[in-house]
């Protein structure tokens, strides 16, 4: 059975050295407002919204091995090129510096991390009706990005804050076999499988967006997961549209026979690859 078409990505759960240097990368250099919680973690978001990025600071935890899997890298969605101009300048005024720029077709990113390493894409997509298809099949590609033109759409005044409608796009997880990671999101979660073009990497979605869960093996192919509380990813959330659709893939979940434990309105399950997937419904 397939997800549910209007399944999208909610809050991606961090643990970070320390969060004060990650509180001030992630307000000026990504424009995401912060607000410190009574459990310690920090929300980063919108004002007044669900957050995107929620980190939990530990300055015990140890780094993550390279090769380990888990976060390859969060996907913040911006709403239009005018804001991912925006967002190149104020990285430039950050002075963060890119670890690359690329267009994929569908969509035109910017690729970054944050002061732990976690790798972060700042990204707009292109209009449905602009992706291309070759025989039937989406078609995306990993070109050099042309800054030049994307900052042609840079308005006079720059902006401290991140617009109303950006969000989490997509996550892109480092896996040790695609073909136990394809059966876990597609066969039992039910995501269907978008494209499989690029060598060592999958990429699936709800929809026909382009890919709301990219994986890959590309550092961790046979690797095993990272220490226990390591840096790097906690979960992420699949955010289904209510509790009837949560129940329905639950229920595919404990049929696979993958044990899950139970959290505020919903399940967090591990990919093959240990990579914690936190199932909730919207409503």
């Amino acid at each position: 059975m397939t997800i549910h078409p209007e399944t999208d990505l909610g809050t991606v759960r961090l643990t970070v050295a320390d969060l004060a240097p990650s509180r001030d990368f992630y307000e000026r250099a990504l424009g995401l407002r912060a607000s410190e919680r009574d459990d310690g973690t920090l929300a980063l978001g919108l004002e007044d919204g669900v957050p995107l990025i929620e980190l939990t600071g530990d300055p015990a935890a140890s780094p993550r091995p390279r090769r380990a899997t888990g976060l390859f890298h969060l996907a913040v969605l911006l709403p239009s090129r005018r804001d991912l101009a925006l967002a190149l300048r104020r990285l430039a005024e950050a002075r963060v510096p890119l670890d690359g720029a690329s267009d994929h077709l569908v969509s035109e990113a910017l690729y970054l991390h944050d002061p732990d390493g976690n790798g972060i894409e700042i990204y707009r997509d292109r209009p449905r009706d602009q992706w291309p298809h070759v025989d039937g099949s989406l078609e995306m590609a990993t070109l050099p990005l042309d800054i030049d033109n994307v900052l042609t759409e840079l308005p006079a005044a720059s902006a401290e804050f991140v617009p109303a409608g950006t969000r989490i796009g997509h996550v892109h997880l480092k896996v040790d076999d695609l073909d136990a990671a394809e059966a876990f999101y597609a066969g039992v979660l039910g995501f269907d499988v978008t494209v499989k073009g690029y060598a060592g990497a999958l990429f699936v979605s709800a929809g026909g967006y382009h890919h709301h869960i990219g994986l890959n093996t590309w550092q961790s192919l046979g690797a095993g997961a990272p220490p226990p509380g390591a840096i790097g990813l906690r979960s992420f959330e699949v955010a289904l549209p209510d509790g009837g659709e949560l129940e329905r893939v639950l229920e595919r979940v404990r049929e696979a026979g993958i044990e899950g434990d139970l959290t505020d309105g919903g399940a967090i399950v591990r990919d093959p690859s240990g990579n914690a997937v936190r199932l909730m419904a919207r409503r």
